[in-house]
């Protein structure tokens, strides 16, 4: 009889060891390691030993077929999935707690039911009971959808595999499953590999698409082994704000489609809508004529979408200056401070600064820079920037501004929503910027020139009339003047 093999696996990245310590050597974390018995992680139809069958070999020419994809009836999920969910993929969805998942999914599946399709929904966490109730608020009781409440994975596949096979299935959440295969209990990292591994074989053998739900951590990272989000198909990221009524999808990973595209959904009463023009949902709650404010043009995948960006430079009473960013790279607006610092001669060692991107969304491209600038500049000086104007641009650690892509996207949008002016790289205005028909385009090549337009527009908090020297002067953000 074969003697059982210990090992101390970590519940928050899944690294094994031979005997139990207090830190995690792979993440870090501490008092994660817990007992699991190695040989029982292992189904005994894989451990036995078999003699392999050989299978053919392809080449690269040949003729491919575009997947055929099933439409979940909600246009911004479509976006970020690439148009709907492939047959025999597997989804992974993580958000914080409370912030929609099950909501999205309950609207998708209730919709691709009415369709025709067979749709079955089984929760780990909640009761039957509790699905219809939240079904009944979203005015979604009468889809034949089929429901479960049921954790064991053989149970599941099961059930599922009598009949017709089902076009979607959705596993809320995959934390809450467990399989007898893994001598475990359910939620640790070896029951949910084990698990997902199961019900990912049971979609590539049937054709059916299967949605995981996932807890995330309180870093933001999807609980469970990091080799779970390698063997699904793709991983979805819902985020949003708790005090924000917007919520975005943001695709992760996408064996199937792009993983730049967004979609934009609103929190109501009722339960998720969606937004099929978030530059002006961002906008709408937007305070005009107050310094510190710069809308930035900024492309989520092939999506433009304006933003405002609000900063405020206050000064310090603390040895260290507080630097807080939210939506933003902090290492970004550290860069940004340097630059301006470096080359403008803003003096910002003995303010705080404070950075927030309005509506909850997060920007990751570097063309914001500019925009980010313009509005520190502004709150510093307390000067009002021109409230039809939009800003992009990067800026290099030089103080040059640099080009970005899709300059005529970015122009377009402007333009639709009534903007009258684009502060945006000196290359970038020609040929490339053929979307700015009415639009005064004000072309800059410096970080330094535009410093210096804003800070000409300044004034001291309270005052009327510019400064003499201190802060606000033009003089004071030339370089070689001091």
């Amino acid at each position: 009889m074969a003697k059982n093999t210990l090992s101390f696996v970590c519940q928050n990245c899944g690294a094994a060891y031979n005997r139990w310590q207090g830190k995690c050597e792979s993440c870090g974390e501490w008092n994660t390691l817990a007992e699991e018995d190695a040989t029982g992680s292992v189904p005994v139809s894989i451990r036995s030993k078999r003699k392999g069958r050989t299978f053919a070999l392809e080449s690269l020419a040949g003729k491919t077929q575009d997947a055929p994809r099933l439409s979940s009836g909600m246009t911004e999920l479509d976006r970020v999935t690439g148009g709907g969910f492939v047959r025999g993929s597997v989804l992974l969805v993580g958000g914080d707690p409370g912030i929609g998942k099950s909501t999205l999914l309950t609207q998708a599946t209730s919709l691709m039911a009415r369709a025709g399709h067979r749709i079955v929904y089984i929760s780990g966490e909640e009761a039957i009971a509790q699905v219809r109730l939240r079904a009944e608020r979203l005015g979604l009781s009468d889809a034949p959808v089929q429901l479960a409440a049921e954790t064991s994975v053989e149970d599941i596949i099961s059930t599922l595999s009598e009949g017709a096979v089902p076009r979607l299935i959705v596993i809320d959440s995959i934390q809450t499953m467990w399989t007898d295969t893994v001598e475990s209990a359910p939620g640790t990292v070896t029951q949910v590999r084990a698990s997902a591994q199961a019900l990912i074989r049971f979609a590539k053998k049937t054709g059916a698409a299967i949605i995981l739900v996932g807890h995330v951590t309180k870093d933001g990272q999807i609980a469970g082994p990091r080799v779970v989000e390698h063997m699904v198909d793709a991983v979805l990221s819902f985020e949003g704000e708790g005090s924000q009524q917007f919520r975005i999808l943001r695709a992760v990973k996408n064996r199937f489609g792009p993983t730049d595209e967004i979609g934009v959904f609103e929190m109501t009463g009722l339960g998720l809508r969606e937004v099929t023009n978030p530059s002006e949902l961002f906008l709408s709650e937007r305070d005009l004529g107050t310094p510190g404010t710069a809308v930035f043009a900024g492309i989520e995948g092939t999506r433009p979408v304006l933003v405002e960006l609000q900063a405020l430079v206050a000064p310090t009473s603390l040895g260290t200056p507080r630097r807080a960013v939210v939506g933003w790279d902090q290492s970004r607006l550290s860069m940004v401070l340097a630059v301006l610092e470096a080359h403008c001669g803003v003096k910002l060692s003995g303010h705080d600064v404070y950075l927030n991107v309005a509506g909850g969304l997060r920007i990751h491209e570097p063309a914001a820079d500019m925009a980010a600038a313009a509005a520190l500049v502004s709150s510093l000086v307390n000067a009002q920037l021109p409230t039809d104007a939009v800003y992009f641009g990067e800026i290099s650690l030089s103080g040059v501004i640099r080009p970005v892509a899709q300059t005529p996207a970015r122009l377009k949008e402007a333009v639709k929503l009534g903007f009258k002016r684009a502060v945006l790289p000196e290359s970038a205005r020609g040929g490339d910027a053929s979307g700015d028909a009415g639009l005064t385009l004000n072309a800059v090549n410096s970080l330094t020139t535009l410093v210096a337009e804003i800070a000409a527009k300044g004034s001291r908090r309270g005052d009327p009339s510019p400064p003499a020297e201190k802060n606000a002067t033009p003089a004071r953000f030339r370089r070689g003047e001091g």
